[in-house]
């Protein structure tokens, strides 16, 4: 994303609380055991349950879901990354705190930018993105299944979070309602369709493995790419 654009989870970020530069966003908090469960599902069924991988999130937020998956995931290496100087700093007090050295520092990444992805070193096993689709243009959706097919290992993963469309199906008013007051603050955000999502992957030589119904009407996309 360029200078004056909006940076993705602004809610996350600007309303989270701290403590000696940790962020905390509750929502984070709740979120975690059911994402990191749907990981562990996702890994295990490509086959990655036991073997050291290496992955990128994107826009990490707060960096509590970094520190998390760290700890959950002790074969993985762990790339955080974020636009926002304040999601920077936290991630890298979440780091700081978590003494894990499966966690890397965190990076700038501007999904916006074309040539992102040359500051990852390919191949990766693992791509995430938590809460990011529905706070960012549907370009950003577009850089990541892009980057995903240019980082990917064949059979690696792209795992997606967040507020989703179900082919049509709103799920709840309260996610219309979400949607509603997402594009109230910028008109390129919204809640994305999981099939406009899917059509956009296959384009990219992505298949949908599964999609996830996940608490609180949320729902995960785990792509892989074609060998």
């Amino acid at each position: 994303m360029t200078a004056g654009d909006h940076p993705p989870k602004p809610f996350l970020i600007r309303h989270a609380a701290g403590d000696g530069g940790r962020l905390n966003a509750p929502s984070a908090q709740r979120n975690q055991a059911p994402i990191v469960e749907a990981l562990a599902r996702a890994l295990a069924d490509a086959g990655h349950g036991a073997t050291p991988l290496r992955a990128l999130e994107i826009a990490s937020g707060t960096g509590q879901h970094a520190a998390a998956f760290a700890a959950a995931f002790p074969a993985i290496r762990w790339q955080p990354s974020d636009i926002d100087p304040l999601a920077l700093a936290s991630i890298a007090a979440w780091r700081a705190d978590a003494g894990l050295s499966n966690l890397a520092e965190p990076i700038r990444l501007d999904l916006l930018e074309p040539d992102w992805t040359s500051a990852i070193g390919a191949p990766l096993d693992l791509m995430v993105a938590i809460n990011l689709l529905h706070i960012s243009p549907w370009q950003v959706t577009q850089s990541f299944l892009a980057g995903a097919k240019a980082l990917l290992a064949p059979g690696g993963i792209a795992f997606v979070y967040g507020c989703f469309i179900r082919d049509g199906d709103w799920v709840s008013a309260s996610n219309r309602a979400f949607d509603e007051s997402l594009r109230s603050r910028d008109p390129s955000w919204g809640a994305r369709d999981t099939a406009d999502v899917t059509a956009e992957a296959v384009r990219h030589g992505l298949i949908v493995r599964d999609i996830v119904v996940m608490p609180a009407n949320n729902t995960a996309m785990v792509f892989a790419l074609q060998g």
